[in-house]
């Protein structure tokens, strides 16, 4: 379909739905929405005035789906790449609720890990999280204690003292858009927000959907990068999506050189002198089709050459790479993380850094204030949860914390260059005492230097000790006896007392 035929058929069905029925709000802001967007995307790839259309020689889609998103989640590697790797180390290790800093557990922290642990959250936020990158935005239906019957959910809550039973993601393919009823009170301080949602709900066991009409305030919803539009975000594959379309041309293509190069095909030249009757075709077209079929490896024939046709097989790398760095520009993921493997494996600390300031931008930008904190907030609000007596924060695991090869690799050059200095020889410590090596070098702190010192003072007198313990023992000196024919000296001439 062409992009004026496009334009017109939308044209033609917002005015095929006047005479039959009145259009209510909502169906009338989505309609003018769709009508603007397809006005926009009738001018992409156009140059030298329309003569020449990028898009179609290329094989572009002119308008994208939400269906035309998950195909191509579901299908292809490295779009689900794309959405799989941010969300995936958002949420690893998952967080924890705290409302105060001692080690007492509050009521609030209490309550909320156990719901946390009986409802699963973990799994169904990074569930969340994927579907609403996959489309323009993603809801969490809360199955609160009020609902009866289906009908109940198109009811506002009816709290505060309620139970939360069951918590499911849905995607934008389940939530209709063209369904939606918005806020059309300008004095609301909702306006222009969804007031109800149309939900397409699966009975997997019976193979069958049932559609249900909920209130807004039994759902969470969730957009990311959003624009102009306070519910509606930018689809994670949409700006990439064209390289995606790349990628399959290019991948695809490769396979199939390679598939029709390597098996070359044959080309049978006929003797001048040689007759064909039709037998003899009929026979050689049965063995050649045998051949193709693997049913034989040889052609036995009479006046026939058989020359192999030269077949071309080249390398695709540095085209493909072109695509994956344009995809990894762009979404902020790192090439080799983008790659995952033992590739990504080999990351560089920058990469390492970039992608580990990505992860935490997402948890601290969108997955607390668009996911967590709706859902604590509204669980307060209708008694799920019991209030703070304060506010709560939300404490994610630390990214930057060593692994155990960091601090292997760490300790190994630590080590390294205690052994340089400690063979450097005795000038050394001239230029760089040790204390100042323990400090400037290996990075100890005072109270660290001042312990190695005391242990190596102990270790000396340790060392001391067995030494000596190690030699004989010294004999006791004796007295030397008096000789009776020495000399003796003067007696005293001035005793003591004397005059």
């Amino acid at each position: 379909m062409s992009k004026k035929s496009l334009i017109k058929t939308l044209g033609s069905y917002a005015a095929s739905l006047l005479p039959d029925r009145r259009i209510n709000p909502g169906e009338l802001q989505t309609l003018s929405v769709i009508v603007a967007r397809a006005k926009l995307a009738g001018q992409m790839g156009l140059q030298y005035g329309g003569d020449r259309d990028l898009y179609q020689a290329l094989g572009y889609k002119l308008t994208l789906t939400y269906q035309d998103y998950y195909d191509q989640y579901s299908r292809q590697d490295i779009a689900a790449a794309v959405i799989d790797r941010p969300v995936d180390a958002t949420w690893r290790g998952g967080f924890e609720l705290l409302e105060s800093d001692d080690n007492n557990e509050t009521d609030l922290e209490k309550a909320f890990y156990e719901l946390y642990d009986k409802l699963a959250l973990h799994p169904k936020f990074s569930r969340l999280d994927k579907l609403t990158g996959i489309g323009q935005y993603g809801l969490l239906l809360l199955g609160l204690s009020d609902v009866r019957t289906s009908q109940d959910f198109a009811m506002p809550v009816n709290g505060p003292a309620l139970k939360l039973l069951w918590v499911k993601p849905f995607g934008e393919g389940s939530a209709l858009t063209n369904v939606i009823e918005y806020v059309t009170d300008s004095s609301d301080e909702r306006y222009g927000q969804p007031l109800f949602y149309t939900i397409t709900v699966s009975n997997v066991s019976t193979g069958t959907s049932q559609e249900i009409k909920v209130h807004h305030s039994r759902v969470i919803h969730v957009a990311d990068g959003l624009l102009e539009s306070e519910i509606e975000g930018t689809p994670r594959l949409k700006v990439v999506f064209n390289r995606l379309m790349d990628l399959e041309k290019l991948v695809g293509a490769s396979a199939e050189m390679f598939w029709r190069g390597a098996r070359p095909g044959y080309q049978g030249k006929v003797d001048k002198e040689t007759f064909l009757s039709e037998a003899t075709k009929l026979g050689l077209q049965a063995q050649i089709d045998e051949y193709e079929h693997d049913l034989r490896r040889m052609i036995l024939n009479e006046g026939i050459t058989w020359d192999t046709l030269a077949s071309q097989v080249s390398d695709p790398e540095k085209h493909v790479l072109v695509q994956l760095q344009m995809i990894s520009a762009v979404t902020g993921i790192p090439l080799r993380i983008l790659l995952g493997s033992e590739i990504g494996q080999l990351a560089s600390t920058q990469d390492r850094d970039n992608w580990l300031s990505l992860v935490i931008g997402r948890r601290t930008e969108f997955a607390e204030p668009t996911i967590i904190r709706p859902f604590v907030d509204r669980c307060i609000e209708y008694g799920v949860l019991p209030a703070p007596a304060k506010d709560y924060s939300i404490q994610w695991q630390d990214l930057w914390s060593q692994s155990d090869k960091d601090k292997a690799d760490i300790a190994n050059t630590l080590s390294l260059a205690l052994k340089n200095y400690a063979t450097a020889g005795p000038t050394v410590e001239s230029v760089l005492p040790p204390a100042s090596f323990l400090r400037e070098i290996m990075k100890f702190d005072d109270e660290q230097i001042a312990l190695i010192e005391e242990e190596k003072k102990a270790a000396m007198a340790e060392e001391q000790a067995a030494a000596d313990a190690l030699l004989p023992p010294v004999p006791p000196v004796l007295p030397v006896p008096s000789d009776p024919n020495a000399p003796q000296p003067p007696p005293n001439q001035n005793p003591p007392g004397g005059a």
